[in-house]
């Protein structure tokens, strides 16, 4: 720029309140626009704005508006999952039902099964008792040698389809002295016979209620039987001379059994 320029620009700044200083040579500009205040040394901060108290209150507004949406999804959730539980639930009702009546089936079909194995094993019983043992017209008589107690013979009787031994005259009474002496000859060993008074004492009946009429008591002048009074209540045969004495009721010892014999019938 020439030296006439310069003095015109000079001139137009001096008319403008802005004078710069006669010598001044490259720095003109920079010293003219910092003069302006086109460019400060130092930008100030934006300041905030201010806060108004209804638009913390609108912020307030839409978070719990967020959260009620929120919790409306989870009990929504929550109601899926009971209505889902619900139906598993009923479901497996149903079938704890049909699982029922299979058990309420299955126990009746045991029932019976256990019916007929009573039948048979008191029938096999009595087969046994007739086969093994000594028939005497429309009855049959087996010695079981095992020990038993009078209550525990009778219940052992019965469960062979039997009963204990009640032999109700003289003629039955001599066959099964006979039958039992062979039996454990040349021992001596006592037999329950389905006889007892505990019901009333020295009111003899057999197993089954009925009265007994014939009566085979041991008689000898040291030791004559019954003897017992109330204390010995069940009576027994000797095994070597067919002698009947009474006895603790809870005593073991062998015991002897009759059966029908449907055979002579």
């Amino acid at each position: 720029m020439g030296p006439a320029a310069t003095s015109l620009a000079l001139l137009c700044l001096c008319s403008v309140g802005v004078c710069v200083p006669a010598g001044t040579t490259g720095d003109t500009q920079e010293e003219v626009k910092k003069a302006r205040g086109d460019v400060p040394d130092i930008l100030p901060e934006p300041e905030p704005e201010p806060t108004s108290p209804v638009s913390d209150f609108e912020n307030s507004y839409n978070y719990v508006l967020s959260r009620l949406a929120g919790m409306d999804q989870a009990i929504h959730k929550l109601d899926v999952g009971h209505y889902t539980l619900d139906v598993k639930v009923s479901q497996l009702m149903d079938r704890l039902t049909r699982v029922d009546a299979r058990v309420a089936e299955l126990e009746d079909s045991i029932q019976e099964v256990y019916q007929h194995s009573k039948v048979n094993r008191k029938e096999m019983g009595r087969l046994e008792g007739c086969q093994k043992g000594h028939r005497l017209g429309y009855k049959c008589y087996l010695v079981y040698n095992n020990l038993a107690d009078y209550a525990g013979a009778s219940r052992k009787c019965q469960e062979r389809g039997g009963r204990m031994a009640m032999p109700r005259d003289r003629k039955e009474q001599e066959a099964v002295a006979d039958y039992v002496k062979s039996f454990f000859h040349p021992g001596n060993w006592p037999v329950w016979l389905g006889i007892n008074d505990l019901r009333s004492d020295g009111l003899y009946v057999f197993d089954d209620g009925t009265r007994v009429s014939y009566f085979q008591w041991r008689k000898h002048f040291l030791s004559s039987q019954p003897d017992g009074g109330r204390r010995e209540n069940c009576v027994a045969m000797s095994s070597d001379d067919g002698d009947w004495w009474d006895h603790y009721c809870d005593r073991t010892m062998n015991y002897m059994c009759e059966f029908d014999n449907r055979e002579a019938l």
